[in-house]
């Protein structure tokens, strides 16, 4: 009798924050993973801590470059590697105006949060379709749902087609077994707002706003295992979604420009 191939699960941004934590979150439940990010060597160390748990393939990738997703594909398929889990965490934020990053930085953030997203989902969906079984976890993020404010230009609008990506990929493909979940987040501990240049205003909003990473992760995989098409994280997060969309347009827009300048770089 052959032995069942393992079924992996795929995490982009695996390197820190929330993909690290989506990643010890599967390990826990005893699933294969293969780690993709940038820093390789953030990556060896994530599959060196949790290698005693689940087998753990290292592959690094830059997201940013338009040819990586048929890397990582091409790299997954001659190791015979199953990807059953696609977890499209990989993101960050250009702050200030949009005028004042050059398009390379803005073509490369375009790259990583949307285009890579799309790319590698249409990669891996067929073999998961074709097996009945499936899920796809897109970190999103509560910016995606609320209205625009001034700075990180690209940030909001690309979560908010996130969401209605995965909300469409879902009603495609839930008959065929396969899930798909956008993750909405808001302010989490983890390296995002120290890699977009924010920690030292954002850390002057109330505490009781945020969520560790690893409470996002254990929610996040907990509702795409459980078929869940959408998930905000945190009452106060679905509290400010539920007033956003509630509240006339005019008076959401303004109170959230208003204070908009405690997490967002305008400059």
């Amino acid at each position: 009798m052959s032995t069942p191939t393992p079924a992996y699960a795929l995490v982009t941004g695996a390197s820190s924050g929330i993909g690290a934590d989506i990643a010890r979150e599967y390990a826990r439940r005893g699933k294969p993973l293969v780690l993709t990010a940038r820093r390789v060597e953030r990556l060896e160390a994530l599959a060196a801590e949790l290698s005693a748990q689940v087998p753990c393939v290292v592959l690094a990738a830059d997201l940013a470059d338009p040819a990586a997703p048929d890397r990582l594909f091409a790299e997954t398929q001659a190791r015979g590697l199953f990807v059953d889990t696609l977890v499209n965490n990989a993101g960050y934020g250009v702050p200030g105006r949009y005028l004042s990053a050059d398009w390379k930085t803005h073509a490369d953030s375009i790259q990583v949060l949307l285009t890579s997203v799309a790319h590698l989902t249409h990669l891996y969906l067929p073999a998961m379709e074709a097996a009945g079984r499936g899920r796809i976890l897109n970190v999103a993020s509560l910016a995606g749902l609320v209205p625009a404010t001034a700075g990180h230009t690209l940030y909001g609008a690309t979560k908010a087609w996130l969401i209605r990506f995965s909300e469409t990929l879902d009603q495609e493909t839930r008959p065929r077994g396969v899930f798909v979940t956008a993750l909405c987040p808001g302010m989490t501990y983890s390296e995002f707002h120290d890699v977009n240049g924010m920690r030292e205003k954002v850390s002057k909003l109330p505490k009781g706003i945020w969520l560790t990473s690893a409470e996002v992760a254990r929610q996040g995989v907990d509702a795409v295992e459980a078929g869940v098409p959408r998930l905000i994280t945190g009452r106060s997060n679905k509290l400010i979604a539920a007033l956003c969309k509630y509240l006339p347009d005019g008076v959401a827009r303004a109170l959230l420009a208003s204070k908009s300048k405690d997490f967002r770089d305008a400059d």
